[in-house]
């Protein structure tokens, strides 16, 4: 059999069709040739240049095929097919198919890449250059990651569109050597200092701040929560929307299968949501709402700002964001013993490897006694029976 060429087949004893992709449309066009293997070669390499064409913004349709139908619908391109150009539209089209948060992440990326590379043709665009650039950058790896990932996205989907042969962030990531951290950003509250927040609170701001400290939800999980969402009867509440910054107060389902879960109501936690009961209960659906203006919180961005930095500054606390109540809940929860992979199911985490990463720190130590109580329980299976006579050696 002979090789697989991509984009290029025969289409009947006296022609070859080629197909590719210009202006969103997938194009077929057919050239007269016999479909041997030296005319299949001709057809690739013709190809090939209308793909650099595109990809250059100088394809003239009417030019290249004169007697096609489709040559009417097309105008040629103006200008070349840059960086900047290409990811501009990628962004337009992201719209709408991801989360608004990712998409926000996605433009603050490319804003940095058009910065320096946005005047580059897009098949100029290898890993020599992002390298070069990547290199220069004074952010982490975690930001270099996420840079990359945005990147990788788009170029990925220009391959898909063949407007560049490969993608070269493909199979590869960029990343520093970084020196070991001493400090990180989890600094949960101890016992006493989640005391002095509480007793500067009251009211709907009591309810919510004792709520996300007993169950470890993102800001962005709580804000979006409703009633139909809780099951008191059961003590448990349904993870399944978010609402971020980004968002605009819109309400997005989850990023990750894990992330959609049902968690259970701590005893405190419960309490918050039964006290809660008489200030929302019978005015809507959300289960919190900001006590200035009677509605939905709209992101985290208003909790901190007109709720949570306030109450630190009452309750004399070092302020950390209100993201550090989920740290909180983690470190309560393994020093006190809890099992690592409940932990991580409750937070909305696929395995708790993540948990034994971030939190290993609070997770207790064996003790003297470890061990024990499995020889307790399966130790008579496994004792030696010293009372036989040995065998003989043959």
């Amino acid at each position: 059999m002979g090789r697989k060429r991509r984009g290029v087949r025969p289409a009947s004893e006296s022609s070859i069709e080629i197909s590719f992709m210009y202006q969103g449309e997938r194009c077929r066009e057919r050239l007269p040739l016999k479909p041997n293997a030296t005319n299949l070669n001709r057809a690739e390499l013709h190809r090939a240049a209308i793909l650099d064409a595109i990809a250059r913004g100088t394809f003239d349709y009417s030019v290249t095929f004169p007697d096609s139908k489709k040559a009417k619908s097309f105008k040629p391109d103006s200008g070349h097919n840059t960086v900047r150009r290409y990811f501009d539209d990628w962004l337009d089209r992201k719209e709408g198919q991801v989360q608004a948060s990712t998409i926000h992440g996605y433009r603050k990326v490319i804003k940095r890449l058009d910065a320096a590379l946005g005047h580059l043709e897009l098949v100029e665009l290898n890993r020599r250059t992002l390298r070069e650039w990547l290199e220069g950058l004074s952010v982490g790896n975690k930001t270099l990651r996420n840079i990359q990932s945005a990147i990788r996205a788009g170029l990925k989907d220009a391959v898909d569109d063949e407007l560049v042969e490969t993608n070269p962030l493909a199979g590869w990531t960029y990343q520093k050597r970084e020196e070991l951290k001493t400090e990180d950003d989890v600094d949960p509250f101890d016992k006493d200092e989640q005391a002095s927040i509480v007793a500067a609170l009251e009211g709907q701001a009591l309810n919510l701040v004792r709520f996300m400290f007993w169950t470890g939800l993102r800001p962005s999980e709580v804000v979006a929560l409703d009633w139909a969402d809780v099951d008191l009867r059961r003590k448990e509440v349904r993870i399944t929307k978010s609402i971020t910054q980004a968002a605009k107060g819109k309400a997005e389902v989850t990023k990750t299968a894990a992330g959609k879960r049902t968690i259970k109501l701590l005893a405190p936690a419960l309490e918050a949501v039964k006290a809660q009961k008489a200030h929302t209960y019978l005015k809507g659906e959300e289960l919190f709402q900001n006590p200035r203006t009677n509605e939905r919180w709209q992101s985290e961005q208003p909790i901190r700002k007109t709720l949570w930095i306030p109450a630190l500054k009452k309750a004399q606390v070092q302020y950390r964001r209100p993201y550090q109540t989920r740290h909180t809940y983690a470190s309560m929860m393994l020093s006190a013993g809890e099992h690592p992979m409940w932990v991580a199911q409750q937070m909305g985490h696929k395995d708790w490897t993540m948990i034994a990463r971030i939190y290993g720190r609070w997770m207790p130590s064996a003790d003297q006694q470890a061990g024990s109580r499995a020889v307790e329980v399966f130790g008579q299976s496994d004792s030696i029976k010293t009372t036989s006579t040995p065998s003989p050696l043959l």
